[in-house]
């Protein structure tokens, strides 16, 4: 027997449940369709396992899309400040951890909880290890073949996120749709994800593992200032993922590894002052005893680590100077979508209404968060775009 409903929607994500609270709040029946056995999981690991929900200073131009107007639309009409309330009445204790970015004081299960009360009280149903094997349209709307039997509905929410961590059974179905509805879809490739370093500076990357440094990075005109992570494999850190964003196969990034300091001014006052001191020693009280063997020991460099600094020629220390200030690193890759918080690319937001996400194509066919090519900022700018493109469509049906 065929079950119909006002608004069906594919993807028990942050998007797709924010959407069906919405909608069954405006009076909407309202079923929720996951693959999944479990509702949210991306939700659950992100932040750390705190949820970073929000931030503070949302901005269009904390957001990459092929079209950056497109974002404008849905942010300010449900803005941070709109879920931060929607927060505060559920008293979910949360914190600024830096730059704006909102966390959960305990787990970032509360956020969930909140959504799918949100749904219970609406009276919007999530069904969890539900297959959808085929849609197509009809003049009423679209007709699903699920693994729990036939649906039909008039809107079609599409809100399956990316193919980032598969381990929590992300996949590309929405791009699958969209493609199918003969919309056009962006390349998509891996964001806020950590580098591969294969070339001489791997054996460094893994001897530093663990260590952490504030940096500022530089790549194709956009930089960041924040945290580098040597890892075993290369390169990670909210630097880093930051700069993934922008980065392309094939190009360098420039690192200061030491930012707002004077290297060089500062190692020829120490020479006046601490002349006995060796580089070496100099170079740990800067940063840390391990980070100052292995970088002097670089073949590279051939610096006279144990030298006293008196002896420390000008060249030498304007080599050092820009060894750290300018650090150049050609990562072979990224670890892709198995650690990747986001996927940047996906549905073309020239085939969408930015005011209400729906496909200009296929009416009532809309397309919400993550699948969109619409990718924000580390730091709670893709919770955002979740919560207020979901609140697009449902202000729209």
């Amino acid at each position: 027997m065929t079950q119909s409903v006002d608004v069906l929607i594919i993807g028990a994500g942050a998007a797709g449940l924010f959407c069906a609270a919405q909608a069954g709040q405006r009076g909407h029946s309202v079923i929720v369709l996951d693959h999944a056995n479990k509702a949210g999981k991306k939700i659950l690991m992100s932040g750390g396992g705190r949820c970073n929900f929000t931030n503070y200073y949302i901005e269009p131009q904390r957001y990459l899309s092929a079209n950056p107007h497109f974002c404008k639309s849905a942010l300010s009409r449900y803005t941070q400040w709109d879920f931060i309330a929607l927060v505060d009445a559920y008293a979910i204790p949360y914190h600024e951890k830096k730059d704006g970015q909102l966390f959960c004081d305990n787990k970032a299960s509360d956020i969930l909880s909140m959504l799918l009360s949100e749904c219970e009280k609406s009276g919007a149903e999530v069904c969890l290890d539900t297959a959808v094997e085929r849609i197509e349209k009809t003049a009423a709307g679209f007709r699903l073949e699920t693994s729990r039997g036939p649906l039909t509905c008039a809107s079609l929410v599409i809100a399956t996120g990316g193919p980032s961590i598969p381990t929590l059974g992300a996949t590309g179905f929405g791009y699958d749709i969209a493609r199918q509805f003969g919309l056009d879809v962006l390349p998509v490739r891996a964001a806020l994800v950590p580098f591969t370093i294969t070339d001489q500076n791997k054996a460094l990357c893994s001897a530093l593992s663990g260590t952490s440094m504030p940096v500022t990075v530089e790549c194709n005109n956009k930089s960041f200032s924040d945290d580098l992570l040597f890892t075993h494999r290369g390169l990670s850190g909210p630097a880093m993922l930051q700069i993934s964003s922008y980065w392309q196969p094939g190009d360098s990034l420039l690192i200061d590894l030491l930012p707002g300091r004077d290297i060089a001014g500062d190692l020829r006052a120490a020479q006046q002052h601490k002349p006995k001191t060796h580089l070496r020693n100099w170079l740990a009280d800067v940063t840390t005893q391990k980070f100052a063997e292995l970088w002097l020991d670089q073949e590279a460099l051939q610096l006279p680590a144990s030298r006293p600094l008196a002896e420390v020629s000008g060249k030498q220390i304007q080599l050092l100077a820009g060894s750290l200030h300018r650090w150049q690193v050609k990562p072979s890759g990224t670890e892709g979508y198995r650690t990747a918080e986001v996927a940047i690319g996906g549905v073309n937001t020239d085939e969408l209404s930015s005011k209400t996400m729906e496909a200009k194509k296929v009416p009532g066919l809309y397309f919400i968060g993550e699948v969109v090519d619409v990718t924000g900022h580390l730091g709670g700018f893709n919770f955002q775009w979740a919560w207020s493109s979901a609140y697009a469509v449902a202000e729209a049906l």
